[in-house]
């Protein structure tokens, strides 16, 4: 039989629980001096492209303006004709002192259209360390530099989730809400507490290391890369660190339609990678314990509410995220969407992306 007392601690327990992980995200965001890198190898930043979205010119040209001192660019794309092809060759063209190549082909050594594409880049990498870089993320000058700050004796990835900025229309500020106030305050703090998890947008690691370790066709064993590059960096007995602030991919505007898939893919790949974990989730967000607040004492709900996404747009304002007005309804309805999109999930087990199906491969671990 559910009790009132027991109403009330689980009330309390996820709200404390949601102001807790807010603050070890926040934490990181104030003022604190950066370590500088002892060692400054070679790097190699390969960066997989596919088509030509809004902000790409912006964000793949940022490759070009880090202040590191020795690296180089290799732009990956599949197939000759991808639009993206005659803006990397303009921008390999100017002279920004940055060696810089592109290569066009696949290899299908993976069910993962990424991997397959990034394959080529990877065998040719000359750096003794790899960063990894989503098309779509916005490079900051210091990019490299924050990468070798996290790194540590016992690491063998470091990563990052993506921050949304710039939300073009109010689903655009859904997605920077998923993004930021439920998946960055998670992996943030999860790393805050030594349980850091990967995330594809950015995956930086030594590069003989994965290679002795079965390449990057070692990442195509469960849905998504991360997930496998999380097991593989804990089976070696290694960590998984996070940067210890996350780097920004522009949103522009986006379709409801848009936004569900995306993140109802990304709930597969969860639930595919670390089910026991996935489970949970039913209750995350603030629409689970402002319905059991509202049978227990409904006239808290309000101050509930108010101190529930008050600590969120805090966090927001702090981290430099989107925090106004509209953002405020963007955090209400992605909290109205995490039920259905966890009822969601259970419907099957793969997801199409960009063409290709994705199906759950056997998984050794």
């Amino acid at each position: 039989m559910i009790t009132s007392a027991l109403v009330a601690t689980l009330v309390a327990s996820l709200t404390l629980l949601h102001l807790a992980t807010a603050a070890f995200a926040a934490r990181r965001y104030l003022p604190g001096r950066p370590k500088q890198p002892a060692h400054r190898p070679f790097i190699t930043l390969l960066r997989p492209v596919c088509g030509l979205d809004r902000f790409d010119s912006e964000t793949l040209e940022s490759s070009f303006h880090l202040t590191y001192p020795s690296y180089e660019i290799i732009f990956c794309v599949a197939q000759d004709a991808d639009p993206a092809c005659a803006a990397l060759r303009g921008m390999i063209a100017r002279p920004p002192g940055v060696r810089a190549r592109l290569l066009i082909g696949n290899d299908a050594v993976t069910g993962n259209p990424k991997l397959n594409n990034l394959v080529k880049g990877w065998a040719v990498a000359e750096g003794s360390h790899i960063a990894m870089a989503d098309a779509n993320l916005l490079l900051p000058p210091d990019y490299l530099d924050r990468l070798l700050e996290a790194w540590t004796p016992d690491c063998g990835l470091v990563t990052s989730p993506p921050a949304g900025l710039r939300p073009g229309n109010l689903w655009g500020a859904v997605e920077c809400a998923f993004l930021n106030g439920f998946q960055a305050r998670w992996q943030l703090a999860a790393d805050s507490a030594g349980l850091g998890f990967a995330q594809g947008k950015t995956l930086f690691v030594e590069k003989a290391w994965l290679d002795a370790a079965g390449g990057l066709a070692a990442l195509g064993r469960n849905l998504a890369e991360d997930v496998a590059f999380t097991k593989l960096v804990r089976e070696a007995g290694r960590k998984v660190r996070l940067t210890r602030q996350v780097f920004s991919q522009p949103v522009g505007q986006r379709r409801l339609r848009a936004v569900w898939d995306r993140q109802l893919r990304w709930s597969r790949v969860r639930r595919d990678g670390f089910p026991l974990l996935f489970l949970p989730e039913i209750l995350l967000g603030a629409l689970p314990p402002a319905l059991l607040l509202a049978g227990l004492a409904p006239g808290a709900v309000l101050l509930f509410l108010a101190l529930w996404y008050g600590a969120e747009l805090a966090l927001s304002q702090l981290a430099g995220w989107p925090a106004g007005p509209r953002d405020l309804a963007a955090m209400v309805l992605r909290d109205l969407m995490l039920p259905a999109l966890w009822l969601a999930t259970w419907a099957r087990r793969g997801f199409d992306w960009r063409g290709t199906a994705m199906e759950v491969a056997h998984d050794p671990a």
